[in-house]
């Protein structure tokens, strides 16, 4: 019998959804936790897929260890917590293509894709809803150019150490232009609370007013004639 799990790696806790999956199997949680704990330490901090393959006779169990998703790793390599909910506004981190062949190269024996260039393209994708730029371009704009073929000797390569020096150009231009998206963000915020109390203390137009200030119109009286006289 397999049950799949999706656990933090290296912390993996008991828990009611945990007790509710495996107590009616009879197998030892403590020991459950203590080896999956084990197998995934190496992703501390990463939502990790664990299948258990449990023989229900002997309550025994093997584990089996799925990569983390593709955002999961994507986010270790650029040392964020999360994305961005405004990807075409605000940009989160800044990596190299490197560490894109890395995460690619860790993901591809999970996917669907045939060969590394097109599992880079599936990565780079999942940069675009991140908020994560690659090489000081926009995802979109690195996607551009891995399917034009600029990034082909690098991909074919297979390179994923980026070197301490690139790293630190990433950085020192990732930095100048997240000053610059705080100070779009403040202006915005600015003139957008302006606009707001510009509204709020605005006189209200005059046809509003001298509609609201209008006597009522008087309904006049219908005239009738008494019966019999003309």
């Amino acid at each position: 019998m397999k049950v799949g799990l999706l656990v933090e790696g290296g912390s993996m806790a008991p828990g009611p959804a945990l007790a509710q999956k495996l107590g009616p199997l009879g197998i030892n949680i403590g020991q459950v936790i203590s080896k999956v704990n084990d197998a995934t330490k190496d992703f501390k901090g990463m939502k990790v897929p664990v299948d258990l393959d449990i023989d229900v006779s002997t309550k025994q169990f093997t584990i089996s260890i799925k990569s983390p998703p593709v955002p999961e790793l994507l986010k270790k390599e650029a040392g964020i917590d999360k994305g961005t909910g405004e990807h075409k506004k605000l940009q989160v981190a800044n990596i190299s293509v490197e560490q894109v062949i890395k995460v690619a190269k860790t993901k591809l024996p999970d996917m669907l894709e045939k060969d590394l260039k097109a599992a880079v393209k599936t990565v780079v994708g999942s940069c675009v809803s991140l908020g994560i730029m690659i090489e000081n371009l926009s995802a979109v704009e690195f996607a551009g150019k891995v399917s034009d073929g600029e990034y082909d000797k690098e991909i074919k390569a297979g390179k994923t150490e980026t070197s301490e020096a690139k790293k630190k150009e990433l950085q020192e231009f990732f930095s100048q232009l997240h000053k610059k998206q705080e100070a779009k963000l403040q202006q915005e915020k600015a003139e957008e609370e302006a606009a707001k109390a510009e509204k709020a203390t605005a006189p209200a137009p005059v046809a509003e007013i001298a509609e609201k200030t209008a006597a009522p119109a008087k309904t006049a009286k219908p005239t009738t004639k008494p019966a019999g006289k003309k």
